[in-house]
């Protein structure tokens, strides 16, 4: 839902650079409303620094050294104003309202409620959620886990957000409870990158680093809006760029970020000077990616330009994959990509030039469709035809949304660990890790929908509005018996419940921690450094994500347990000294973290040094796709505004797409919206359609935007309910939500 009125929807011309003055007022005005100067500003200068916190917004990584007295964007500003907002949502704000009423309030009213203060309990059939004691909280736990027929009975979701120390006594919990059911937040973004990576180079994470940037020839920037998503990216980009770089768009829609950026750290910013970044825009039909890349590969073997040392002393399945390019027909490319074989032929000249130092950025827009693995995989071969790995100035780099998400996964927040983790983790703690796959974000949802899964656990996030089918996924919840949330603010999650249900509020990442107790993320680029609160907590009763998941298993698992839950609740470098002889890369692990900068984890690729199967770097042979809607429909993708962070909702507004005062729009072709009589503004209804299966969404705004015919875009989570919950990415099952087949129809309303 969306606060503003549909007659004050306001659409003017999308800009053409980003940041500069606008960005320093807009993170301003969301610090002073919500934090107040003082605090807010104060959180500010300690974000990102040494010695300060992560910010709690995007994962982009901070300069090793040389920090800027202000190294924060927008989005983290207001990231922070949403956490340390004085606000708060205490007993009585929970008695005021019920659960009717909450859920008949916008996304953007709820988060501008302010911070949750104490536990809070929805008993069966209440209409308001009542506080409860920490204790009594725990105890309602421990009977509903400990009454199931099985630990499969219960999923454990994770968000990006949770620190390295909470997610691995998290999975350690849930492992000695005997479960891997472990939904996550990379589940729906970044799965798909993870299993090309592994697949093809023995990783699943970036082979760059920020200085990487800063010698690179070309960075394309693929299916990615770095200045809404990342805007720290965008100086990095820029001094790339200002070092001789060529930086190429590769997207659907023009983003404002890409085509130039105003400093907001140097004088001509302030002023509006701004420096232009991408040098070419190719608008790529909606998953038309994979037969663009294909269509490098070909000009590079076609004219024999492949690097042939690197390819035979590092890869295997050249030759096949060789003879499937030259099979591959131009036409099939042109068609499928919706780029001219001169833009192509354009694009590979670029890549070409000097010592062929390339880097390859990407996110959601790639990774998000069902032949998603076999795109980045087709990404992947280019690198290898260039040798594009493993040498200054070159790599991969799939950008991560959220602040922690990489270092979930390498904590162990994973369905389907490899038996190296979990042989050293029960060797460590002398318990015994299942080994049977568990529950992803979409089987999760099965299980919660017919009842093979009754209880829900949240560690952050927004498991509703940041997963497909809203419907289905609101009736599966529903179905549970319990269900409970770590939060700090209040979200739409919170309001679709179990029977029973429960609200463990938790210390933000901006707060103190008791005796100056520090945690730790991991960035896009594999570094690990430390994160120290500075803000005095919102209330006295906050507990920290150690503290609530320690105090949880002790209730579940018996005070006695031969882990030392509470020794961990209360010495997190107590926790770090046994994560050290668990996961590869954390030797003398608080120490390190405490570094200016931090330290980088292990990265084999950027030694050339497989840990794939056969110790090769593998071409992918997956034969070339596109995701074709029937005739007469378009394809949709779900896309984020500027004033949001992922399911978190900040305003009403998308600045750089020239749109204020509404998020219930549709963009589309201007053509595509004339041949279906809908001129700009008009009310309309879209219809998404799974085989048999129709889902809709009624009385949405059409607005013309500049995107290849064919294509249309809506906000998340808004358009959420149109993602079928059955449409997955193949192999790593990520909900399809960039390639949803749709009709746009006038409304019945209208």
């Amino acid at each position: 839902m969306s606060d503003a009125k549909p007659e004050n929807l306001k659409v003017t011309d999308p800009k053409t650079w980003a940041a500069g003055l606008p960005a320093v007022v807009s993170s301003m005005k969301h610090i002073t409303r919500e934090a107040g100067l003082i605090r807010g500003t104060h959180g500010l200068l300690e974000m990102n620094q040494h010695g300060g916190f992560d910010c709690p917004s995007c994962a982009w990584p901070d300069p090793d050294d040389g920090r800027a007295h202000a190294e924060f964007c927008e989005n983290g500003a207001k990231a922070l104003a949403s956490e340390a907002t004085k606000k708060r949502a205490d007993p009585e704000f929970f008695e005021k309202h019920s659960i009717a009423d909450l859920i008949s309030r916008s996304d953007l009213w709820h988060d501008r409620q302010g911070r949750i203060t104490e536990p809070m309990v929805l008993h069966p059939g209440a209409t308001h959620y009542r506080p409860i004691s920490w204790e009594d909280a725990f105890a309602i736990l421990s009977e509903k886990i400990n009454s199931l027929s099985t630990p499969d009975e219960a999923v454990f979701y994770t968000s990006g957000r949770a620190s390295n120390e909470a997610a691995f006594i998290y999975q350690l919990f849930v492992r000695s409870l005997g479960t891997n059911n472990f939904p996550d937040c990379s589940n729906m973004c970044h799965e798909s990158s993870g299993l090309a990576m592994n697949e093809a180079i023995g990783i699943g994470k970036g082979t760059v680093s920020l200085d990487d940037f800063l010698e690179a020839e070309t960075i394309l920037c693929v299916g990615q809006n770095p200045g809404t998503n990342h805007p720290r990216m965008l100086s990095t980009l820029e001094e790339a760029v200002e070092n001789g770089a060529r930086l190429v768009s590769i997207n659907p829609l023009k983003e404002a970020g890409l085509v130039g950026f105003a400093h907001p750290q140097k004088i001509k910013g302030m002023l509006g000077v701004t420096s232009p970044l991408a040098s070419d825009f190719l608008r790529v039909r909606i998953n038309g990616d994979f037969a663009l890349f294909r269509g490098i590969a070909k000009c590079l073997i076609e004219n024999n330009l492949e690097d042939e040392d690197f390819i035979n002393r590092h890869t295997a399945d050249y030759q096949k994959y060789r003879d499937l390019v030259k099979s591959t027909q131009w036409s099939e490319i042109i068609g499928k990509s919706g780029i001219s074989r001169e833009e192509i032929s354009r694009l590979t000249d670029t890549i070409l030039r000097g010592s062929r130092r390339l880097i390859t950025c990407w996110a959601m827009g790639l990774t998000q469709h069902k032949n998603s693995v076999a795109t980045i995989r087709e990404v992947v071969n280019v690198h290898l035809l260039l040798g594009a790995i493993g040498r200054p100035g070159a790599g991969l780099c799939p950008v991560r949304g959220h602040s922690n998400v990489q270092g979930d996964r390498t904590m162990g927040i994973f369905e389907k660990m490899p038996e190296s983790f979990l042989t050293a983790l029960d060797r460590e703690f002398g318990i015994t890790s299942p080994r049977a796959h568990g529950y992803d974000t979409v089987a999760s949802i099965h299980a919660m929908h017919d009842g093979r899964a009754k209880i829900f656990f949240a560690l952050g996030g927004n498991f509703l509005q940041a997963s497909p089918d809203t419907k289905y996924t609101a009736k599966a919840l529903e179905k549970c018996e319990l269900t409970c949330h770590i939060s700090t603010k209040l979200n739409r999650s919170h309001l679709i419940t179990g029977r029973t249900a429960l609200i463990l509020p938790c210390l933000g990442r901006s707060e103190r921690d008791g005796d100056n107790r520090f945690v730790t993320c991991e960035n896009s680029m594999g570094v690990v450094q430390m994160s120290r609160g500075v803000l005095t907590p919102a209330s006295e009763k906050l507990r920290s994500e150690v503290e609530i998941i320690a105090g949880l298993a002790s209730a579940v698992l018996g005070e006695n347990h031969i882990v030392p839950w509470q020794t961990f609740a209360e010495d997190y470098d107590a926790l770090r000294a046994r994560i050290e002889r668990v996961v590869p890369g954390f030797e003398n692990y608080s120490e390190r973290a405490q570094e200016p900068g931090g330290f980088y984890l292990p990265n084999s690729p950027k030694e050339r040094i497989w840990n794939t199967a056969n110790l090769k770097a593998n071409f992918g042979l997956e034969a070339l796709s596109v995701f074709e809607p029937s005739k007469g429909r378009l394809i949709l993708q779900t896309l984020r505004s500027h004033d949001q962070f992922n399911t978190t909702i900040y305003g009403d507004n998308d600045r750089y797409r020239g749109i204020a005062n509404g998020r219930r729009i549709v963009m589309a072709n201007p053509d595509d919206l004339m041949d279906r009589g809908i001129k700009p503004g008009a009310k309309v209804d879209i219809r998404s359609f799974w085989g048999t299966e129709v889902r809709e969404v009624m009385n949405f705004t059409a607005i013309p935007y500049e995107m290849p015919r064919g294509s249309a875009a809506a906000y998340f989570p808004e358009a959420n309910d149109l993602v079928p919950i059955w449409s997955q990415a193949e192999g790593s099952g990520t909900p399809t939500s960039k390639s949803v087949e749709i009709e746009i129809t006038l409304s019945k309303d209208a």
